[in-house]
């Protein structure tokens, strides 16, 4: 009889799926639907007030910016890998570092906002909406690239992301032109909010800015326009600051100067080895103490609004959509050389590619 209902307790047992015991022991934890946090304060110039220094973050927002996060950060990490193994060519300027900026930055606007950025521009290219595999395809010059594999790494583009600029500050310009023109279009020119924000990662290709600027507030070279500085490593400072900028140029009180100080991993390309200028110790300094996603991290376990075995499966499953997303970018078709010239012209005329044989010309027609 003892030997029966063994048999029948251990039939029943097969039949029930065994859970992970990381789901399991994430499942029995209470977690708190959201937490208050302090921040530093930012810096402020021809300003009364500025953002608040303390905010609220809950859980589905933190669950959210943390993947988004660690996304960016391992799509560029395989984007060094991918231009090592000569899969990416050309120029490849990697973001890595200041993941905070991008994520806090869209954390803080509207989708229908309009962004305009310079040539490290991968991390803001998937804040606005780009798949991790049309920016690596087009960091290969694949098909399936966002820009069709023709824009290479600083020439991305999404709705109200209006692509990388290889030329530096060209972003200024380019956007305050594009804000007048969409102001005259609204007959209002102050009802367009215009922040100016300056990504300040200490380096300006490989010349600290010490070196490199006799005045380092960087934030105060609106003269006339009110600036603030702000940590660029803490999403939450970024996040607030940005709603702060916002909100100040929506209700008509004109445009304003964001400084972010933040720091890259890489150097200033994958040309620049990034150690020549900078000690290996400065960097493994920052990344052990200001490393932007650790930051969040210990912010949501000690608050108890995620679990480190949680955030686990979150890493888990980015490593596999960026593995998956490198795969295609390896593998999806090159542009055939007749379609290069697309796009060059409003009006799509014909005209003539020489190619790497200069006898051999193809006609380009739209």
């Amino acid at each position: 009889m003892k030997k029966m209902l063994t048999a029948a307790v251990s039939r029943v047992l097969s039949g029930v799926t065994q859970k992970p015991a990381s789901r399991v022991l994430a499942a029995s934890c209470k977690y708190s639907n959201n937490a208050t946090f302090e921040m530093k304060k930012c810096d402020l110039y021809r300003l009364e007030e500025g953002p608040p220094v303390t905010t609220v973050l809950t859980r589905e927002d933190g669950l959210r910016y943390y993947k988004m996060m660690q996304t960016v950060r391992r799509m560029e990490l395989k984007a060094d890998q991918l231009y090592k193994q000569k899969f990416i060519r050309g120029f490849c300027h990697l973001c890595d570092g200041q993941e905070a900026c991008c994520v806090g930055l869209e954390a803080g606007i509207n989708p229908t906002d309009h962004v305009i950025t310079s040539y490290r521009a991968h991390g803001f290219s998937y804040t606005r909406g780009l798949t991790v595999r049309s920016i690596l395809a087009e960091l290969t010059g694949r098909r399936g690239g966002c820009a069709k594999g023709k824009g290479g790494s600083m020439h991305m583009y999404a709705k109200n992301f209006y692509g990388g600029n290889g030329i530096v500050g060209a972003q200024g310009p380019l956007g305050a032109g594009g804000q007048i023109s969409e102001a005259y279009n609204m007959a209002a020119l102050w009802h367009l909010p215009c922040v100016f924000i300056c990504e300040n990662n200490r380096y300006g290709m490989g010349t600290s800015v010490e070196r490199a600027a006799a005045n380092t507030d960087y934030y105060k070279r609106g003269n006339f326009i009110p600036g603030l500085r702000v940590d660029g490593m803490d999403i939450l400072c970024v996040r607030e600051a940005t709603k702060f900028a916002a909100d100040y140029c929506r209700s008509g009180k004109g445009p304003i100067l964001m400084e972010l100080l933040t720091y890259r991993y890489h150097g200033h390309s994958m040309s620049d080895p990034g150690i020549s200028y900078r000690t290996r110790e400065e960097i493994q300094s920052v990344r052990s103490k200001s490393d932007p996603i650790m930051l969040l991290k210990d912010k949501m376990v000690n608050n108890k609004l995620a679990s480190v075995e949680e955030l686990k499966e979150i890493d888990v499953e980015v490593r596999k959509e960026i593995d998956d997303a490198a795969q295609f970018a390896m593998t999806d078709p090159e542009p055939p050389l007749e379609e290069l010239g697309h796009h060059i012209y409003s009006s799509n005329p014909p005209f003539d590619i020489r190619g790497a044989n200069q006898w051999i010309k193809f006609q380009s027609i739209s």
